[in-house]
């Protein structure tokens, strides 16, 4: 497949008084032409940031340090100057915020929040603009689609106002559509209708789709690849049949283990992930689960360790994988039921 997203060695540090936050530390993924590919973690590994960093929205201004590459369609974003970046911005990635509430503009129509990026992008008259929006509000399945045009978001339910944002980040037919938690503040029905635009979106216009989240239930739902990112690292990557049915991470265990499934015992518990995340202020010399994961060594705490390849598309950082800590791999891998 043709790789349209390729982000490498990605390093996001932001200051801060005494120092700076480590926020995303040597990310590396890519994103094929069509697919889904899935960046999951808890809250606070680095998705989000990681994700703005790809549109440009996390500035080197105020000091912030950005080391590595993401090339979009052969192109390094990190290099590009602003009139290029706002080319790309809207109309080849959209992108579809986690909150509607604070990404639309409560003082304006609906339309015309919808109309400023195909106006801004598209040598468009008007009318053909308004059109344009109208068929966007219809295309997203809300109904009365001109009457719709002239309201605003507060007459919106949540799952109407993130269809507008789902408009918004269509509206020039962009080739990458990024999804941060787009489904997050809805109730299950309304995820599940978004979750169907979305594929729905993606068959006919062959979209591609990196979608951020923590519900894998969600992955499993959507997604045709699987990257799992921990402390600001992405620690596994796998088709959804790898990490699903042979992870090899004890974080991606941990995650795993503590999603509910049909047919668990009453009497089962599920097992959550003990401790917490690390604090991104102080270097990680090591692995940065050790602290969190019961079968790491002592090699673990002191040394990164390398990405071993599983196969073509599974790829993992852990000693684990290492030749000499093989039978540990079997005991933990029985842990996931």
């Amino acid at each position: 497949m043709e790789t349209l997203l390729e982000v490498k060695e990605l390093e996001v540090n932001f200051p801060v008084y005494g120092g700076s936050v480590q926020a995303v530390r040597g990310a590396t993924f890519h994103v094929n032409k069509g697919e889904t590919l899935a960046l999951v973690g808890e809250s606070g590994s680095g998705k989000s940031v990681t994700a703005q960093s790809i549109i440009g929205m996390v500035s080197r201004k105020d000091g912030t340090k950005l080391n590595g590459a993401i090339h979009f369609k052969g192109k390094n974003v990190l290099e590009m100057e602003k009139r290029e970046l706002y080319k790309i911005r809207g109309s080849e990635i959209g992108f579809v915020f986690q909150d509607p509430m604070t990404s639309l503009n409560p003082t304006m129509v609906i339309g015309k929040q919808i109309e400023e990026g195909i106006a801004f992008h598209q040598n468009l008259s008007k009318k053909e603009v308004k059109e344009r929006a109208i068929e966007l509000i219809r295309l997203v399945g809300i109904p009365d689609a001109e009457q719709r045009y002239n309201q605003y978001p507060h007459e919106f339910s949540g799952g109407m106002r993130q269809r507008v944002i789902i408009a918004i980040a269509l509206a020039c037919r962009p080739e990458l559509i990024i999804a941060d938690e787009p489904t997050t503040a809805l109730d299950v029905t309304i995820q599940a209708q978004i979750l169907d635009l979305l594929r729905e979106i993606q068959t006919e216009r062959n979209t591609a789709i990196l979608l951020i989240t923590h519900d894998l239930g969600v992955v499993a739902e959507t997604a045709q690849r699987v990257a799992v990112m921990y402390a600001g690292m992405i620690v596994e990557t796998g088709t959804v049949d790898e990490i699903f049915d042979n992870p090899k991470h004890p974080y991606t265990w941990g995650l795993l283990n503590s999603v509910p499934r049909l047919g668990l015992n009453r009497q089962e518990r599920l097992t959550p992930i003990e401790g917490s995340p690390p604090d991104l202020f102080n270097p990680i010399s090591g692995c940065p689960f050790a602290e969190r994961c019961k079968y790491a060594m002592e090699v673990c705490a002191q040394h990164l360790p390398a990405r071993t390849e599983i196969s073509e598309n599974h790829q993992v950082s852990c000693w684990l994988l290492d030749e000499r800590a093989k039978a540990m791999i079997g005991e933990g891998r029985e842990q996931v039921v």
